[in-house]
């Protein structure tokens, strides 16, 4: 798998194409996207500084990467939808998600560890389609450099109940994005599947 620049992830809003590969239990590919969508990206992200450039009286911005991965579980559309609907769990699966406190239906406070360092982000719900998408982004707060992440995930219903989840992640933290994809998704289908198991056999 490749990881992206983020002149090349401008349109992670954009329609998700879960038919571009053929289906695994797990399937990531690199997002190579056209430039189309920059400058709405450029607009809101770094008010009309160049990518690589500093803001002036700021920190140059983190260099952002971005990767795509799809999985197969094993649960009904509208209950996966919910779950990821339930931002306050995001830690049981996003490792690097220690805590989330509600706000208001669209904002929460989140709290990250990545690469040894505590951070205190504002989570923000940018799109919300039941049973079909979920896109939101984070930004930090304090006087800790800027950070950005967003992530978009895509839901497919599949027959005998199963759905395709397409989640895209765009990170300024740095790091292996792909192989973080991967392991959230696999979190994610272990979590959902067991709290399926578990209601069935109540």
């Amino acid at each position: 798998m490749k990881t992206i620049s983020e002149t090349e992830y401008a349109t992670f809003f954009d329609d998700a194409r879960p038919a571009t590969t053929p289906y695994s239990s797990l399937t990531c590919r690199s997002l190579i996207s056209p430039m189309a969508g920059t400058a709405r990206f450029r607009n809101m992200n770094t008010r009309g500084s160049r990518p690589n450039e500093p803001m002036p009286g700021k920190r140059t911005r983190p260099r952002a990467m971005g990767a795509e991965g799809s999985i197969l579980v094993n649960a009904p559309v509208s209950d996966v939808y919910e779950r990821w609907l339930a931002f306050e769990d995001y830690p049981k699966f996003i490792t690097a998600i220690k805590r989330v406190r509600k706000l208001d239906p669209n904002h929460f406070v989140a709290s990250l560890r990545f690469n040894g360092k505590h951070y205190e982000a504002t989570l923000e719900m940018m799109l919300r389609v039941q049973d079909r998408r979920l896109a939101w982004r984070t930004f930090s707060q304090g006087h800790t450099p800027t950070h950005l992440a967003t992530g978009v995930v895509s839901f497919l219903s599949h027959h005998d109940r199963m759905t395709r989840i397409t989640f895209k992640l765009t990170s300024s933290f740095g790091g292996a994005v792909a192989r973080r994809v991967e392991k959230y998704l696999r979190n994610f289908k272990r979590l959902i599947e067991k709290q399926i198991r578990e209601s069935e056999d109540a």
